[in-house]
């Protein structure tokens, strides 16, 4: 099933000069990126799209990450690539991310832990939307 989904590239990742081993591992799926822009969130923006985890005692701690630097957002479409891109990236505690993942090959802290993917088709329409207005 062809879908796509919202990805990013957080600011350890750039910092890492990981991105282009990141991008790669993407394209070796098959996947295509369709759209990518370099950004600098905001506290606003970060608080809408963790909205979860806003109240949550460590969320100073994902600003702060999350604004030291820019990030890349992409659209990536693909056969079921929501699905197959949170198996890529491994799991969100670094040091339970399996080898061959993204997070499992890179990672090294959970909260500076490179890349988001969106985990459902919901969340990725509203994802492309809120960073893509579309």
């Amino acid at each position: 099933m062809n879908q796509r989904t919202y990805v990013m590239l957080k600011p350890d990742a750039l910092h890492r000069k990981l991105m282009g081993r990141i991008i790669s591992r993407i394209e070796d799926k098959g996947w295509h990126i369709t759209q990518m822009k370099m950004m600098t969130l905001t506290e606003d923006i970060l608080r809408e799209h963790y909205a979860a985890l806003a109240d949550k005692p460590f969320f100073a701690n994902i600003v702060e990450t999350m604004t030291s630097g820019p990030v890349v957002g992409m659209i990536v479409e693909g056969d079921s690539v929501i699905e197959g891109m949170r198996i890529l990236i491994g799991s969100t505690r670094w040091y339970e991310a399996l080898p061959g993942t993204i997070r499992g090959d890179f990672a090294n802290n959970t909260t500076c832990n490179l890349i988001h993917a969106s985990d459902s088709v919901d969340s990725a329409d509203m994802e492309i939307k809120r960073f893509f207005g579309e």
